[in-house]
Protein backbone atom coordinates (compact mmCIF):
# COMPACT_ATOMS: atom_id res chain seq x y z
CA UNK A 1 0.00 0.00 0.00
CA UNK A 2 1.47 3.38 -0.95
CA UNK A 3 2.30 5.92 1.73
CA UNK A 4 -0.59 8.26 0.91
CA UNK A 5 -3.04 5.51 1.79
CA UNK A 6 -1.66 4.91 5.29
CA UNK A 7 -3.85 6.35 8.04
CA UNK A 8 -2.28 8.90 10.38
CA UNK A 9 -1.14 7.40 13.64
CA UNK A 10 -3.57 7.98 16.48
CA UNK A 11 -0.64 8.64 18.81
CA UNK A 12 0.62 6.99 21.99
CA UNK A 13 -1.19 9.44 24.24
CA UNK A 14 -4.62 8.99 22.69
CA UNK A 15 -5.93 6.65 25.41
CA UNK A 16 -5.24 9.26 28.05
CA UNK A 17 -7.10 11.91 26.07
CA UNK A 18 -10.09 9.59 25.53
CA UNK A 19 -10.20 8.81 29.24
CA UNK A 20 -9.96 12.49 30.05
CA UNK A 21 -12.98 13.13 27.82
CA UNK A 22 -15.35 10.78 29.65
CA UNK A 23 -13.91 11.47 33.08
CA UNK A 24 -14.59 15.16 32.48
CA UNK A 25 -18.25 14.27 31.97
CA UNK A 26 -18.35 12.30 35.22
CA UNK A 27 -18.92 8.99 33.43
CA UNK A 28 -17.64 5.54 34.42
CA UNK A 29 -16.46 4.96 30.84
CA UNK A 30 -17.86 4.72 27.33
CA UNK A 31 -20.26 2.28 25.68
CA UNK A 32 -19.61 1.88 21.96
CA UNK A 33 -22.40 0.06 20.12
CA UNK A 34 -20.68 -0.04 16.73
CA UNK A 35 -17.25 -1.68 16.75
CA UNK A 36 -16.14 -4.44 14.40
CA UNK A 37 -14.71 -7.78 15.41
CA UNK A 38 -15.09 -10.74 13.09
CA UNK A 39 -13.10 -13.77 11.94
CA UNK A 40 -9.65 -12.52 11.00
CA UNK A 41 -9.78 -13.71 7.39
CA UNK A 42 -13.09 -11.90 6.94
CA UNK A 43 -11.78 -8.70 8.51
CA UNK A 44 -8.69 -8.80 6.29
CA UNK A 45 -10.97 -9.00 3.26
CA UNK A 46 -12.94 -6.02 4.56
CA UNK A 47 -9.72 -4.05 4.94
CA UNK A 48 -8.61 -5.06 1.46
CA UNK A 49 -11.94 -3.79 0.13
CA UNK A 50 -11.37 -0.40 1.76
CA UNK A 51 -7.79 -0.33 0.47
CA UNK A 52 -9.00 -1.00 -3.06
CA UNK A 53 -11.60 1.78 -2.93
CA UNK A 54 -14.45 -0.63 -3.61
CA UNK A 55 -17.73 0.74 -4.98
CA UNK A 56 -19.48 0.61 -1.58
CA UNK A 57 -16.97 3.13 -0.19
CA UNK A 58 -18.09 5.65 -2.77
CA UNK A 59 -14.59 5.75 -4.24
CA UNK A 60 -13.32 7.69 -1.23
CA UNK A 61 -9.86 6.99 0.18
CA UNK A 62 -10.42 5.23 3.48
CA UNK A 63 -7.21 4.32 5.34
CA UNK A 64 -7.72 2.05 8.36
CA UNK A 65 -6.36 3.71 11.50
CA UNK A 66 -6.32 0.68 13.82
CA UNK A 67 -4.89 -2.16 11.77
CA UNK A 68 -3.68 -4.18 14.79
CA UNK A 69 -4.24 -7.80 15.71
CA UNK A 70 -7.53 -8.73 17.39
CA UNK A 71 -6.23 -8.87 20.97
CA UNK A 72 -4.41 -5.56 20.55
CA UNK A 73 -7.57 -3.89 19.26
CA UNK A 74 -9.63 -5.16 22.19
CA UNK A 75 -6.94 -4.04 24.61
CA UNK A 76 -6.92 -0.59 23.05
CA UNK A 77 -10.67 -0.21 23.55
CA UNK A 78 -10.15 -1.13 27.20
CA UNK A 79 -7.34 1.44 27.44
CA UNK A 80 -9.78 3.99 26.07
CA UNK A 81 -12.17 3.09 28.90
CA UNK A 82 -14.82 1.49 26.68
CA UNK A 83 -16.63 -0.70 29.21
CA UNK A 84 -18.83 -2.44 26.64
CA UNK A 85 -18.51 -2.78 22.88
CA UNK A 86 -19.86 -4.94 20.05
CA UNK A 87 -18.64 -7.32 17.36
CA UNK A 88 -20.50 -5.95 14.36
CA UNK A 89 -20.26 -8.74 11.79
CA UNK A 90 -22.38 -9.27 8.70
CA UNK A 91 -22.81 -11.69 5.78
CA UNK A 92 -22.79 -10.68 2.14
CA UNK A 93 -24.30 -13.92 0.84
CA UNK A 94 -26.57 -16.80 1.92
CA UNK A 95 -25.12 -19.50 4.14
CA UNK A 96 -22.68 -17.19 5.90
CA UNK A 97 -24.68 -15.82 8.84
CA UNK A 98 -24.88 -19.02 10.90
CA UNK A 99 -21.10 -19.52 10.58
CA UNK A 100 -20.47 -15.94 11.71
CA UNK A 101 -22.85 -16.43 14.63
CA UNK A 102 -20.98 -19.55 15.71
CA UNK A 103 -17.72 -17.56 15.69
CA UNK A 104 -19.40 -14.79 17.69
CA UNK A 105 -20.41 -17.18 20.47
CA UNK A 106 -16.76 -18.06 21.04
CA UNK A 107 -15.61 -14.44 20.76
CA UNK A 108 -18.16 -13.31 23.34
CA UNK A 109 -17.11 -16.16 25.64
CA UNK A 110 -13.46 -15.06 25.58
CA UNK A 111 -14.23 -11.33 25.50
CA UNK A 112 -16.59 -10.63 28.41
CA UNK A 113 -16.76 -6.87 27.77
CA UNK A 114 -18.08 -7.50 24.26
CA UNK A 115 -21.86 -7.53 23.96
CA UNK A 116 -22.55 -10.89 22.29
CA UNK A 117 -23.36 -9.94 18.70
CA UNK A 118 -25.11 -11.97 15.99
CA UNK A 119 -26.29 -11.34 12.46
CA UNK A 120 -28.83 -12.50 9.87
CA UNK A 121 -29.57 -12.70 6.15
CA UNK A 122 -32.81 -13.26 4.17
CA UNK A 123 -32.60 -17.00 3.52
CA UNK A 124 -34.49 -20.17 4.42
CA UNK A 125 -33.87 -21.06 8.05
CA UNK A 126 -33.09 -17.52 9.19
CA UNK A 127 -35.74 -17.54 11.92
CA UNK A 128 -34.33 -20.79 13.28
CA UNK A 129 -30.75 -19.59 13.61
CA UNK A 130 -31.84 -16.20 14.94
CA UNK A 131 -33.79 -18.02 17.68
CA UNK A 132 -30.74 -20.18 18.39
CA UNK A 133 -28.56 -17.08 18.68
CA UNK A 134 -30.98 -15.39 21.07
CA UNK A 135 -31.15 -18.54 23.18
CA UNK A 136 -27.33 -18.64 23.18
CA UNK A 137 -27.28 -15.17 24.73
CA UNK A 138 -27.00 -12.76 21.82
CA UNK A 139 -27.56 -9.23 23.11
CA UNK A 140 -27.44 -7.33 19.82
CA UNK A 141 -27.75 -8.12 16.11
CA UNK A 142 -26.13 -6.47 13.13
CA UNK A 143 -27.84 -6.08 9.75
CA UNK A 144 -26.15 -4.49 6.75
CA UNK A 145 -28.59 -3.71 3.96
CA UNK A 146 -25.94 -2.06 1.79
CA UNK A 147 -23.35 -4.86 1.87
CA UNK A 148 -25.94 -7.64 1.87
CA UNK A 149 -27.84 -5.98 -0.99
CA UNK A 150 -31.19 -7.20 0.34
CA UNK A 151 -34.56 -5.70 1.11
CA UNK A 152 -35.00 -5.62 4.91
CA UNK A 153 -38.74 -6.01 4.30
CA UNK A 154 -38.17 -9.33 2.50
CA UNK A 155 -40.78 -11.82 3.71
CA UNK A 156 -38.00 -14.27 4.54
CA UNK A 157 -36.96 -11.94 7.38
CA UNK A 158 -40.42 -11.25 8.74
CA UNK A 159 -40.38 -14.02 11.33
CA UNK A 160 -36.88 -13.10 12.48
CA UNK A 161 -37.84 -9.43 12.96
CA UNK A 162 -40.88 -10.52 14.94
CA UNK A 163 -38.78 -12.81 17.12
CA UNK A 164 -36.26 -10.04 17.83
CA UNK A 165 -39.04 -7.57 18.59
CA UNK A 166 -40.61 -9.98 21.06
CA UNK A 167 -37.24 -10.71 22.67
CA UNK A 168 -36.35 -7.01 22.91
CA UNK A 169 -32.94 -7.61 21.32
CA UNK A 170 -31.63 -4.46 19.59
CA UNK A 171 -30.58 -4.56 15.93
CA UNK A 172 -27.91 -2.17 14.68
CA UNK A 173 -28.76 -1.75 11.02
CA UNK A 174 -26.92 0.01 8.24
CA UNK A 175 -29.85 1.05 6.08
CA UNK A 176 -28.94 4.60 5.06
CA UNK A 177 -27.54 5.27 1.60
CA UNK A 178 -24.05 6.34 2.71
CA UNK A 179 -21.32 6.15 1.68
CA UNK A 180 -22.85 4.81 -1.55
CA UNK A 181 -26.53 4.02 -2.21
CA UNK A 182 -27.77 0.48 -2.73
CA UNK A 183 -30.94 -0.89 -4.27
CA UNK A 184 -32.61 -1.26 -0.85
CA UNK A 185 -31.00 1.52 1.19
CA UNK A 186 -32.85 4.60 2.37
CA UNK A 187 -35.78 5.07 4.74
CA UNK A 188 -38.59 3.45 2.76
CA UNK A 189 -37.63 -0.26 3.01
CA UNK A 190 -36.96 -0.14 6.75
CA UNK A 191 -40.12 1.91 7.28
CA UNK A 192 -42.06 -1.07 5.87
CA UNK A 193 -40.38 -3.30 8.46
CA UNK A 194 -41.31 -0.93 11.29
CA UNK A 195 -44.90 -0.73 10.08
CA UNK A 196 -45.12 -4.51 10.62
CA UNK A 197 -42.97 -4.59 13.78
CA UNK A 198 -43.31 -1.24 15.58
CA UNK A 199 -41.71 -2.60 18.78
CA UNK A 200 -38.52 -3.67 17.01
CA UNK A 201 -35.53 -2.08 18.72
CA UNK A 202 -33.71 -0.74 15.67
CA UNK A 203 -30.50 1.26 16.06
CA UNK A 204 -29.95 3.07 12.76
CA UNK A 205 -26.22 3.12 12.06
CA UNK A 206 -24.44 6.31 11.00
CA UNK A 207 -27.48 8.40 11.97
CA UNK A 208 -28.97 7.17 8.69
CA UNK A 209 -26.39 9.10 6.67
CA UNK A 210 -27.07 10.87 4.34
CA UNK A 211 -30.87 10.68 4.85
CA UNK A 212 -30.50 12.06 8.38
CA UNK A 213 -33.84 13.86 8.60
CA UNK A 214 -35.82 10.93 7.18
CA UNK A 215 -34.42 8.68 9.90
CA UNK A 216 -35.08 11.32 12.54
CA UNK A 217 -38.68 11.12 11.32
CA UNK A 218 -38.72 7.38 11.97
CA UNK A 219 -37.18 7.80 15.42
CA UNK A 220 -39.82 10.38 16.30
CA UNK A 221 -42.56 8.08 15.05
CA UNK A 222 -41.37 4.83 16.70
CA UNK A 223 -40.26 4.99 20.31
CA UNK A 224 -37.97 1.95 20.00
CA UNK A 225 -35.98 3.39 17.09
CA UNK A 226 -32.57 4.73 18.03
CA UNK A 227 -29.66 6.23 16.11
CA UNK A 228 -25.95 5.61 16.47
CA UNK A 229 -23.36 8.29 15.86
CA UNK A 230 -20.95 6.16 13.83
CA UNK A 231 -18.78 8.50 11.73
CA UNK A 232 -21.46 11.21 11.80
CA UNK A 233 -20.36 14.78 12.48
CA UNK A 234 -16.66 13.96 11.88
CA UNK A 235 -14.61 16.06 9.46
CA UNK A 236 -14.47 13.05 7.12
CA UNK A 237 -18.24 12.65 6.91
CA UNK A 238 -19.09 16.34 7.01
CA UNK A 239 -17.18 16.75 3.74
CA UNK A 240 -19.24 14.00 2.12
CA UNK A 241 -22.67 14.23 3.78
CA UNK A 242 -22.98 17.13 6.23
CA UNK A 243 -25.56 16.84 8.97
CA UNK A 244 -28.12 19.65 8.47
CA UNK A 245 -27.73 22.26 11.20
CA UNK A 246 -31.49 22.87 11.14
CA UNK A 247 -31.96 19.34 12.50
CA UNK A 248 -29.83 19.83 15.62
CA UNK A 249 -32.84 20.71 17.84
CA UNK A 250 -34.47 17.43 16.78
CA UNK A 251 -31.26 15.59 17.61
CA UNK A 252 -31.22 17.24 21.01
CA UNK A 253 -34.84 16.24 21.57
CA UNK A 254 -33.98 12.60 20.88
CA UNK A 255 -31.05 12.70 23.29
CA UNK A 256 -32.15 9.59 25.17
CA UNK A 257 -32.15 7.53 21.94
CA UNK A 258 -28.81 8.49 20.42
CA UNK A 259 -25.98 6.04 21.10
CA UNK A 260 -22.23 6.29 20.64
CA UNK A 261 -20.92 4.30 17.70
CA UNK A 262 -17.53 4.70 16.05
CA UNK A 263 -16.82 1.95 13.45
CA UNK A 264 -13.57 1.13 15.26
CA UNK A 265 -11.17 -0.12 13.92
CA UNK A 266 -12.29 0.70 10.36
CA UNK A 267 -12.06 4.47 10.66
CA UNK A 268 -9.82 6.89 8.71
CA UNK A 269 -9.04 9.10 11.74
CA UNK A 270 -8.31 8.66 15.47
CA UNK A 271 -11.05 7.39 17.80
CA UNK A 272 -10.83 10.60 19.80
CA UNK A 273 -12.03 12.63 16.82
CA UNK A 274 -15.50 11.02 17.00
CA UNK A 275 -15.83 12.20 20.61
CA UNK A 276 -14.68 15.71 19.79
CA UNK A 277 -17.10 15.79 16.84
CA UNK A 278 -19.97 15.11 19.24
CA UNK A 279 -18.72 17.66 21.74
CA UNK A 280 -18.54 20.44 19.19
CA UNK A 281 -22.25 20.06 18.41
CA UNK A 282 -22.70 21.99 21.68
CA UNK A 283 -25.81 20.10 22.72
CA UNK A 284 -24.73 20.09 26.36
CA UNK A 285 -23.02 17.79 28.83
CA UNK A 286 -26.23 15.97 29.76
CA UNK A 287 -26.75 15.07 26.09
CA UNK A 288 -23.14 13.92 25.79
CA UNK A 289 -23.38 11.78 28.92
CA UNK A 290 -26.46 10.06 27.55
CA UNK A 291 -24.96 9.47 24.12
CA UNK A 292 -21.53 8.32 25.27
CA UNK A 293 -22.69 6.00 28.03
CA UNK A 294 -26.04 6.24 29.78
CA UNK A 295 -28.43 5.53 26.90
CA UNK A 296 -26.66 2.33 25.85
CA UNK A 297 -26.07 1.30 29.47
CA UNK A 298 -29.84 1.39 29.98
CA UNK A 299 -30.60 -0.36 26.71
CA UNK A 300 -28.27 -3.24 27.53
CA UNK A 301 -28.94 -3.21 31.29
CA UNK A 302 -25.26 -2.81 32.14
CA UNK A 303 -24.27 -2.84 35.81
CA UNK A 304 -24.77 0.57 37.35
CA UNK A 305 -27.15 1.74 34.61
Amino acid sequence: MSDHRIAPAAGPGEAGHVRGFWQGLGLPGLVDVHTHFMPERVLRKVWAYFDALGPLTGGVEWPITYRQEEDERAALLRDFGVRAFTAMLYPHKPGMARWLNDWAVDFARRTPDCLHTSTLFPEPGVETYVREAVEAGARVFKAHVQVGAYDPADELLDGAWGLLADAGVPVVIHCGSGPAPGKHTGPEPIARVLARHPRLRLVVAHMGMPEYEDFLDLAERYEEVRLDTTMAFTDFSERLAPFPRRALPRLAGLGDRVLLGTDFPNIPYPYLHQLHALERLRLGEAWLRGVCHDNAARLFALPGA
